[in-house]
């Protein structure tokens, strides 16, 4: 699609904002209400996008790996984030990390995780991260992107679009605003709970 994002229709995201400091703000000065459990609750918060493309194709699968570092990067096999061009010719993506979840953020009646925690977006995972890496493979290109404590700090970058389309998220949680570790058998039976189901593995 391209065109000016001001007539592109919003389902999940607001096309014509690219990023929301207020938003990332607000989240990272209630790290407690945001992610109650921990890196636990924010790799579900990025595994429930992996269940929206199973729900979607019909089936899902992703990969959890947990590096010595503390990071966390979680890739599944779906579609890839959607990314259009503008009518000034600038490659833009859905800004699924900088702003807030249309869907999930203010519900008065949330939807929950497998945790029972209420889902708020992947705009989480962004704010109460030290950093993430965004690498997108899409139908239109395949990008990578870095932001730090929520923010973008480098622009699209192209990578090889030779592998299947999908998306890997890689974050190090900030462990001054979330309790760090994962605790692999209480996960294991959490991702099992997603509805439809979708196939996880988990690497260590």
């Amino acid at each position: 699609m391209t065109g000016s994002p001001r007539t592109w229709r919003n389902t999940t995201h607001d096309w014509t904002r690219e990023l929301d400091a207020g938003h990332l703000a607000q989240i990272r000065a209630a790290p407690a209400s945001y992610a109650p459990g921990g890196v636990v609750h924010l790799v579900l918060e990025v595994l429930a996008y992996a269940a929206d493309e199973a729900a979607a194709t019909g089936s899902g699968r992703a990969v959890v790996r947990l590096h010595a570092d503390g990071s966390v990067a979680v890739t599944d096999h779906g579609r890839g984030t959607d990314t259009r061009t503008d009518d000034q010719g600038r490659t833009v993506k859905k800004p699924v990390l900088a702003t807030k979840d249309l869907r999930f953020f203010d519900r008065a009646d949330p939807v929950l995780l497998p945790d029972g925690r209420p889902r708020r977006g992947l705009s989480v995972v962004a704010a109460l991260s030290t950093w993430l890496v965004h690498t997108n493979r899409h139908a239109d290109g395949a990008w990578t992107q870095r932001y730090e404590h929520g923010l973008p700090v480098t622009d699209l970058a192209a990578v090889d679009g030779g592998e299947p389309t999908g998306t890997t998220v890689h974050f190090l949680p900030d462990t001054s605003l979330v309790a760090s570790g994962v605790s692999v058998p209480p996960l294991r039976r959490l991702v099992a709970s997603f509805h439809p189901p979708l196939a996880v593995q988990i690497e260590e």
